[in-house]
């Protein structure tokens, strides 16, 4: 049976992730589908206990301490944990907040996002990886890039982070690929590698004209024999090649380090190389794990 010191929750919009640990070193991990778009605020207790009931100590020991992280802290989450405004380190476990619980062997902490005023902006869960990050790499100077549903840019200076800006890319992705006319396209396809070169190469070159290219895209399909694969690879070459040279000013002459998904961050390196860029990929996952470590380790200390 595990037994963990506390557990660590990744709880996004759609997903929850939790790690059942003993000091830095995951014993066990479980997942659901139960993610925050899914619930009410009463729910998210019970979910929770669903996942993790088991790890949990007996009745009248002293409580699990739980760190969570993501869009559980949402306004529509659980409880709406505070932003801290950049400038700012990642992370301040010392600011995280306590939701009600009725089982008393929950000791629920749920992190701060971030935010800033000026453009307006904010970010959950992604704070996380960033501090996972500089947990390995305290002396970094230049740019994570988060790629996800909403791809954040971050500026990064002496541990802290000194702003950021959103692109909903991702969104934009699956909104085109499912419900456009796009969807009889390019459908759930994975890129084909040629087509999203080709692709990022001409948003790079003219991106003002990435609309212009869209709709050809269900054209050729019709008219040429485009394939799903060639399709998916044009549309993500597109919308990735007009992000990267929209942000052109937060990555050129700095060190990037792409931090998500493989498969996604595989693309936005091979953009940003063709770019001129210097950028290299992070496993995203493993950067939550470090970041909830680390606000575990500072709430030891207290």
């Amino acid at each position: 049976m595990v037994r963990p010191d506390w557990i660590a929750v990744d709880w996004g919009t759609t997903r929850l992730r939790a790690w059942a640990m003993q000091g830095n070193a995951a014993q066990d991990s479980r997942a659901s589908d139960q993610g925050m778009g899914k619930l009410a605020p009463d729910q998210f207790e019970p979910a929770l206990l669903d996942l993790v009931a088991d790890w949990l100590p007996p009745a009248g020991e002293k409580p699990m301490p739980v760190i969570a992280c993501g869009m559980v802290g949402a306004r529509t989450g659980w409880v709406e944990a505070d932003y801290r405004q950049v400038p700012c380190t990642p992370l301040d476990p010392h600011r995280a907040t306590r939701p009600p619980v009725k089982d008393p062997r929950l000791l629920v902490h749920i992190l701060p996002g971030l935010c800033q005023f000026d453009p307006p902006d904010v970010m959950r869960g992604e704070e996380t990886q960033i501090a996972g990050f500089l947990a390995a790499h305290p002396d970094f100077h230049g740019t994570l890039c988060l790629p996800g549903t909403h791809c954040k840019w971050v500026g990064i200076r002496a541990g802290e982070v000194i702003g950021f800006h959103t692109f909903m890319t991702g969104e934009l992705y699956a909104l085109l690929s499912g419900q456009s006319v796009l969807r009889l396209t390019v459908g759930d396809a994975r890129p084909e590698a040629a087509a999203f070169d080709a692709a990022v190469a001409q948003a790079l070159a003219a991106p003002e004209t990435v609309a212009l290219h869209l709709f050809p895209l269900r054209a050729a399909a019709l008219l040429q024999g485009l394939t799903p694969a060639e399709g998916a690879g044009r549309l993500s070459g597109l919308l990735i090649g007009a992000e990267i040279a929209a942000a052109r000013a937060l990555w050129s002459g700095r060190h990037v380090a792409v931090i998500g998904a493989p498969e996604l961050s595989q693309l936005y390196v091979r953009g940003l190389t063709m770019a001129g860029g210097d950028a290299y990929e992070q496993d995203g996952a493993a950067l939550v794990l470090a970041g909830l470590s680390a606000a575990a380790t500072a709430l030891e200390k207290t």
